[in-house]
């Protein structure tokens, strides 16, 4: 799983249209205000066979998403064998309970996205990963990791090759 490569295929991300055009997010930049605005990143993996589903803290940074990981765990098990990867976020998630049930709604803007996943090694990409994460969560709050931190954790990379963005009204 161990790569140098960065950002996305070619420089370019494919937007991958939706079945409802009408719900369908065309504009890149909105898009990457939700990847920014969402707290929780789920990412999916496939063991063999089995698909494995996970949330994660996360950061967006121009074609590539970060997460932060314990060092050993299930999910780079997975992504060890197979470094494909997809994610989903949601923002202004709100259920609509007009009429009955059945008819029931929610409002939300999603995005869902495929790329391929890497660890990184390298301490300063690491850190501005870590940095961008705390940033995220807590805006203006700013702290340094310490060589010793940054060794104690993992930090992926995916290199995003695909999104596709949904809202629904």
């Amino acid at each position: 799983m161990e790569g140098t490569s960065k950002g996305p295929v070619n420089g370019k991300i494919a937007l991958i249209p939706v079945r409802r055009k009408d719900k369908e997010i065309r504009d890149l930049r909105e898009i990457e205000e939700i990847l920014g605005k969402a707290l929780v990143c789920r990412i999916a993996l496939c063991e063999g066979n089995r698909p494995y589903c996970v949330p994660m803290m996360y950061c967006y940074d121009r074609g590539v998403m970060y997460l932060h990981s314990a060092k050993e765990g299930k999910k780079l098990e997975v992504l060890r064998e197979n470094n494909r990867i997809c994610f989903e976020v949601e923002v202004d998630v709100e259920v609509v309970t007009e009429g009955k049930p059945c008819s029931w709604t929610f409002r939300y803007r999603s995005v869902v996205g495929r790329g391929k996943a890497y660890i990184v090694e390298d301490l300063n990409e690491k850190r501005k990963a870590l940095e961008c994460m705390v940033e995220r969560v807590s805006p203006g709050y700013r702290y340094r990791s310490t060589d010793e931190e940054l060794e104690s954790v993992v930090v992926i990379r995916i290199e995003v090759e695909e999104l596709s963005g949904k809202v629904s009204e």
